[in-house]
């Protein structure tokens, strides 16, 4: 029962966060500084909870380095998002193993 209870909270928590900016805007929003805040919202977010996961993940902070030095380059370069993460998790597991054999 309690799982329900759960389900329902999570439900409408998350109706009224998507709901509010609707109510609260009703008109276009002409300002080109908030406008571009707002863009930009999602991937800060999305940075903020990617990163630290990035860093804890392998159990090295060099291994989690290397992965991510070999992203951010691949990214930069505009490579599909499959190849970076595929390349990306390849480079922190060699990184990682090539790290015990010394």
């Amino acid at each position: 029962m309690s799982l329900v209870i759960y389900i329902a909270v999570m439900a409408g928590v998350t109706y009224f966060i998507r709901m509010i900016p609707f109510a609260a805007f009703r008109r276009q929003i002409k300002s080109r500084f908030f406008r571009s805040f707002l863009y930009y919202v999602p991937y800060a977010v999305l940075t903020a909870m990617t990163i630290p996961a990035i860093f804890y993940s392998t159990g090295s902070m060099a291994t989690a380095a290397f992965g991510t030095a070999v992203a951010v380059v691949l990214a930069y370069f505009d490579m599909p998002l499959i190849v970076v993460a595929l390349a990306a998790s390849a480079a922190a597991f060699s990184a990682g193993y090539f790290y015990s054999l010394f």
